[in-house]
């Protein structure tokens, strides 16, 4: 049987909600570098629901949760460590990108992800 990975199904309409309405940042993230296994063949889901989140974009294979972080963001650090402490002690591997990374250095987001999924070097 499959593992779950603590998804949420009482998230589901929303997290349905925000992968239709996505920032510009997921939306380049999605489309120029983790859709269709285009960061080294992994699969990875937009907007999954584990636990009591709703994560941008989710590796099962890595267990890897990739979170871009844009205004909503802001004044909102504390909330942040607490849920990344949260989703690392289920197990996952999280790596955060402001949404300007995305937008003014796509490459060096790429170049980074790169380094991380091929030499397997999560934390």
């Amino acid at each position: 049987m499959k593992p779950n990975n603590n998804y949420n199904k009482n998230l589901k309409s929303k997290s349905k909600y925000l992968r239709k309405n996505p920032t510009k940042a997921e939306t380049y993230l999605w489309k120029f570098v983790l859709s269709k296994g285009q960061l080294n063949g992994y699969k990875f889901k937009r907007q999954r629901p584990i636990d009591k989140y709703i994560v941008d974009f989710f590796c099962e294979e890595l267990k890897l949760i990739i979170e871009t972080d844009g205004f909503s963001h802001i004044g909102k650090q504390d909330q942040d460590d607490i849920r990344i402490k949260n989703l690392k002690n289920l197990g996952f591997n999280v790596i955060r990108f402001s949404d300007n990374d995305v937008s003014d250095n796509l490459n060096g987001v790429i170049t980074t992800l790169n380094k991380l999924t091929e030499t397997n070097q999560l934390t």
